[in-house]
């Protein structure tokens, strides 16, 4: 079987379940939907984290596309649940691109997957969708400011390193030249487009520590 096959046969256990598992208490999730919800960082206990053990799995036994990380940290996951542990996975979220791909989705595969699969792998709860118009809205910034010759900031277009980002691994955007069609449409200049999950505004909701960290962060970001 494909393992869409198999993800859409599973019988999948409502979220208040999966939460109950872990011990915490349905006040403190937001849900979305029946399968899926998001955790505040409070629950975050650092004397706990220091007394519980955390195993990395990184760039291991990969095929020539990449698959097997994450299939490999869901099994293990699994096994050690089976063999009493109370152990929880955490996996970053994948990248809608290569759904589309040679390689598939990035939620595992086999009978180690993450479900719903057809959820987390377009779109999942609409972070990456937050992350990508919060990174757009600066690049627009920064057009604006160049487009602007009056009061602006005197950047030199040809210094930037910010660049915009989507979804998707599409070749064609990686290296373009914008404001093109007159002097209404703003300056022309070389600039591109990343991946959301490899954007900079991604690392950084990753390592913020809370709301106000982040915004310092975010304040911080060298254009």
């Amino acid at each position: 079987m494909t393992d869409i096959d198999i993800a859409s046969k599973a019988k999948i256990k409502p979220i208040q379940n999966i939460i109950k598992q872990l011990g915490i208490e349905e006040k403190n999730i937001e849900p979305f939907g029946h399968y899926k919800a998001k955790l505040p960082l409070s629950l975050i206990d650092e004397n706990k984290v220091h007394n519980n053990k955390l195993i990395l799995v990184t760039a291991i036994t990969p095929t020539p596309a990449g698959e097997g990380k994450t299939t490999t940290s869901i099994g293990l996951t699994q096994a050690m649940n089976k063999r009493g542990h109370q152990t929880t996975v955490v996996l970053r979220e994948p990248s809608l691109g290569p759904v589309f791909g040679i390689k598939g989705g990035a939620a595992g595969g086999g009978y180690s997957q993450v479900i719903p699969m057809e959820d987390i792998n377009l779109h999942f709860t609409g972070d990456l969708a937050a992350i990508e118009k919060a990174n757009n809205l600066l690049s627009a910034m920064i057009d604006n400011e160049i487009h602007f010759r009056e009061h602006n900031l005197n950047i030199d277009p040809r210094t930037i390193t910010w660049k915009r980002v989507m979804d998707m691994n599409e070749r064609a955007l990686r290296n373009i030249v914008t404001g093109l069609g007159g002097k209404t449409q703003g300056i022309p200049r070389e600039t591109g487009f990343d991946i959301t999950a490899a954007s900079e505004v991604m690392a950084i909701l990753c390592l913020a520590n809370d709301l106000e960290d982040l915004k310092n962060r975010l304040g911080n970001i060298f254009i």
